[in-house]
């Protein structure tokens, strides 16, 4: 039987292990409170997963982590087509004011982005980028 203080533990361990395989300490959590079944430790350890790991059983929690993750997508596309563009721009040597380049790299909205994207391959100059129709 698993005393108070080595569930801690073993919570704390698992919290720690969270931050670089949280699908792998969510498996441990499992598998501990079914091995643990409905001893009076199942009852501590199922307290300890409320207070100290309660991100792996809240719905919420998981909807936010995944809210997070989709938007850390999109920023990493709006990044990612930015630095797209410029190095186009710049392997095309097509000449821009700092202004147009920070136009390029202040924009977030993605569609935009692909617009200008599009219009770079044929640009012969940043204006013709920025032309009519744009997004933003």
């Amino acid at each position: 039987m698993l005393s108070s203080s080595q569930l801690n533990a073993l919570a704390k361990a698992l919290k720690g292990l969270s931050a670089e395989d949280e699908d792998t300490a969510g498996t441990f959590i499992e598998l501990t409170e079914q091995g643990l079944g409905k001893t009076p430790a199942a009852d501590l350890w199922r307290h300890l997963m409320a207070v100290d790991l309660s991100f792996f059983q809240s719905e919420t929690a998981q909807r936010l982590r995944a809210e997070g993750r989709d938007e850390g997508r999109d920023e990493g596309r709006v990044e990612g087509r930015t630095e797209d563009i410029l190095r186009l721009l710049d392997g095309r040597g097509v000449e821009m004011s700092a202004e147009e380049r920070e136009r390029i790299t202040g924009c977030r909205d993605l569609g935009t982005l692909d617009v200008w994207f599009t219009r770079v391959i044929t640009a012969t100059s940043a204006a013709e980028v920025f032309e009519s129709g744009e997004a933003g």
